[in-house]
């Protein structure tokens, strides 16, 4: 049985990480195997494009060589660690993907959709999680909060416009394909955002479930039914 898949997005300061250690450990409780990751990173290599990424630099990023920093550390984190756990059997769940980069590089660096879509063809295909997570919060609330956490990567270090921008991005690859996601209202306390989050997860569980027989009978008409003469 193959696993899962959840992914979680969101601009800065919205609690993705608070809210991921919580979600595994309620998975653990449950007898899952779940691995924890993030993007960019999850291996020693696209942990190196991580740091390459978002340590501030004077050396002006070229959008399009970030963009494309982002794809190769997805695909090596993708091909190494998220599929080869589904396989396992696992629940794997990232801080971070492929929506990240519509939000970020398509709505705030303003690279054209069909260019992203090109590359996520190529490196990722198809390959979709099951879940995303989708944490809304007003970008002055986030930076706040991500302000609060220390000096500021490259990335929180742009202006607020960037992060409107991004948060619009969001709702724009939400409103693609709504069924994807659990729209979380991050503006609450940490217990009043885990229970959101909690209550989509078990709605996941309960949908992805192998069937179960509901009765004793139910399943008694099916053993009548493999034994009889309708049976090839």
């Amino acid at each position: 049985m193959k696993g899962l898949f959840i992914a979680l997005e969101g601009s800065e300061g919205t609690g993705k990480s608070t809210q991921r250690e919580l979600l595994s450990k309620y998975l653990k409780e449950k007898g899952f195997t779940v691995v924890q990751t993030r993007e960019p990173g999850g291996t020693p290599l696209a942990e190196d494009i991580r740091a390459m990424l978002l340590t501030p630099r004077e050396e002006h990023v070229h959008k399009k060589t970030e963009l494309a920093l982002f794809f190769a550390a997805r695909v090596q984190h993708t091909e190494m660690v998220i599929k080869p756990a589904i396989e396992r059997g696992e629940i794997v769940i990232c801080d971070r993907w492929l929506d990240s980069t519509y939000a970020y590089q398509l709505a705030g660096r303003g690279i054209p959709r069909n260019e992203i879509d090109k590359l996520a063809s190529w490196a990722v295909g198809d390959f979709r999680p099951d879940l995303t997570y989708l944490f809304r919060l007003d970008p002055e609330t986030g930076m706040a909060r991500a302000a609060a956490r220390g000096k500021p990567d490259r990335m929180e270090g742009e202006m607020m416009d960037f992060f409107h921008r991004v948060a619009d991005g969001y709702m724009a690859q939400y409103e693609l394909a709504p069924e994807r996601y659990g729209l979380i209202d991050a503006a609450g306390t940490i217990g009043e955002v885990w229970e959101l989050v909690k209550e989509r997860m078990d709605k996941l569980l309960e949908d992805t479930k192998p069937k179960r027989f509901k009765t004793l009978e139910e399943l008694k008409s099916v053993v009548r039914f493999l034994q009889s003469e309708n049976w090839p």
